[in-house]
Protein backbone atom coordinates (compact mmCIF):
# COMPACT_ATOMS: atom_id res chain seq x y z
CA UNK A 1 0.00 0.00 0.00
CA UNK A 2 1.65 3.63 -0.66
CA UNK A 3 0.34 7.05 0.27
CA UNK A 4 -2.04 6.89 -2.29
CA UNK A 5 -3.87 4.23 -1.41
CA UNK A 6 -4.25 5.45 2.18
CA UNK A 7 -5.69 8.91 1.06
CA UNK A 8 -8.00 7.16 -1.07
CA UNK A 9 -9.56 4.56 1.73
CA UNK A 10 -10.26 8.24 3.92
CA UNK A 11 -11.81 9.61 1.62
CA UNK A 12 -14.02 6.69 0.69
CA UNK A 13 -14.44 6.56 4.43
CA UNK A 14 -15.15 9.96 5.03
CA UNK A 15 -17.79 9.82 2.19
CA UNK A 16 -19.77 6.98 3.32
CA UNK A 17 -19.53 8.02 7.18
CA UNK A 18 -20.37 11.45 7.33
CA UNK A 19 -22.41 12.18 3.34
CA UNK A 20 -24.22 9.17 2.88
CA UNK A 21 -27.40 9.08 4.44
CA UNK A 22 -28.67 6.13 3.15
CA UNK A 23 -29.99 3.03 4.94
CA UNK A 24 -29.32 -0.81 4.43
CA UNK A 25 -30.75 -3.61 6.16
CA UNK A 26 -27.80 -5.67 5.37
CA UNK A 27 -24.84 -3.46 6.57
CA UNK A 28 -24.70 -0.32 8.55
CA UNK A 29 -22.43 2.05 5.82
CA UNK A 30 -21.38 4.24 8.76
CA UNK A 31 -19.58 1.89 10.11
CA UNK A 32 -18.00 0.60 6.62
CA UNK A 33 -16.59 4.21 6.83
CA UNK A 34 -15.17 4.29 9.64
CA UNK A 35 -13.06 1.17 9.03
CA UNK A 36 -12.75 2.34 5.41
CA UNK A 37 -11.11 5.33 7.40
CA UNK A 38 -9.02 3.02 10.05
CA UNK A 39 -7.61 1.15 7.64
CA UNK A 40 -6.54 3.97 5.44
CA UNK A 41 -4.69 5.54 8.67
CA UNK A 42 -3.16 2.15 8.91
CA UNK A 43 -1.77 2.49 5.30
CA UNK A 44 -0.46 5.98 5.64
CA UNK A 45 1.26 4.76 8.69
CA UNK A 46 2.66 1.62 7.22
CA UNK A 47 3.93 3.77 4.05
CA UNK A 48 5.44 6.34 6.54
CA UNK A 49 7.14 3.63 7.81
CA UNK A 50 8.74 1.56 5.20
CA UNK A 51 9.79 5.31 3.58
CA UNK A 52 11.64 5.39 6.98
CA UNK A 53 13.15 2.31 6.61
CA UNK A 54 14.79 2.30 3.20
CA UNK A 55 15.98 5.73 3.96
CA UNK A 56 18.10 4.58 6.74
CA UNK A 57 19.10 1.12 4.96
CA UNK A 58 20.96 2.59 1.80
CA UNK A 59 24.24 1.49 1.17
CA UNK A 60 27.17 4.46 1.09
CA UNK A 61 28.54 4.47 -2.23
CA UNK A 62 32.19 3.90 -2.50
Amino acid sequence: MSFGVGVFLILVGAILSFAVRDSWSVMDLTMVGYICMGVGALALILAFVTLLSRRRSTRPEV
